[in-house]
């Protein structure tokens, strides 16, 4: 019932992490990610999701964070900084008609289009590849981008990236730890590296701790990079990085 209370009262934020261009060292986006507003009303964002899905409220609950973070972005965040916002491509069972709010919320913030980056999430596995194509095509056909997350492990494999094509794909935080010290794991990235550059796909790299990490991924030419190293997530603009 409390998480129900959650999901009806609207009471959830998004807060953001910054993500750098690897080469310039430069903040070019935020990825939102949902967190409570209540302390006594606290929720873990994946306990929250699944259960949204078990009462019929995923579709309510996805949307309504899609247009928190568009929100929050317009007050925040100046354009030209990209604005990385999490989707369940099940939660759309027809993109015209459910993105319909979202496209909306643009409007009535006043957010550039193609400052909007929008992210299948971690958590679900990819059924339909047609499906989500669609999905993706609807965002792109607004001017957004689209992204796919956790490329390399569980559903987020190197033929999906291809059958997909995405504008982004973020790089599982696992092929990140330590990369710099870890011959199988450098290969795998190059490897990644050269399968998106021939496809025009760009690379975040995820989860970076190390300067060290971040010094390989940007020497291999990923560009981007996101993790602890350079900021947590926040409910305000990180102002000051250390690269």
């Amino acid at each position: 019932m409390k998480y129900v209370t959650i999901m009806q009262e609207g009471m959830f934020t998004a807060h953001m992490q910054p993500i750098l261009s690897l080469e310039k060292g430069e903040i070019e986006a935020y990825e939102f990610l949902l967190r409570p507003t209540n302390q006594h009303y606290s929720f873990k964002p994946y306990d929250l999701f699944e259960v949204a899905r078990n009462s019929g409220l995923q579709s309510f609950l996805d949307s309504e964070a899609r247009k928190k973070a568009i929100e929050i972005s317009s007050n925040l965040i100046p354009r030209g900084i990209k604005r990385f916002i999490n989707f369940l491509p099940s939660s759309i069972y027809d993109p015209a008609h459910c993105l319909r709010t979202t496209f909306q919320a643009v409007e009535e913030h006043s957010v550039d289009p193609g400052d909007l980056v929008f992210e299948v999430v971690e958590t679900e596995k990819i059924h339909r590849i047609d499906h989500l194509k669609n999905i993706f095509k609807t965002y792109q056909d607004e001017g957004m981008k689209v992204a796919l997350d956790d490329l390399g492990t569980g559903y987020a494999t190197k033929e999906l990236l291809l059958a997909l094509k995405p504008d982004y794909a973020k790089i599982d935080r696992r092929y990140i730890d330590q990369c710099h010290n870890d011959l199988e794991k450098q290969k795998a990235l190059i490897d990644l590296g050269k399968l998106a550059n021939e496809e025009g796909i760009l690379l975040l790299a995820e989860g970076i701790e190390q300067k060290e990490e971040a010094d390989f991924c940007a020497e291999i030419g990923i560009a981007f990079g996101q993790g602890y190293y350079y900021g947590k997530p926040s409910d305000k603009p990180i102002t000051s990085i250390h690269t």
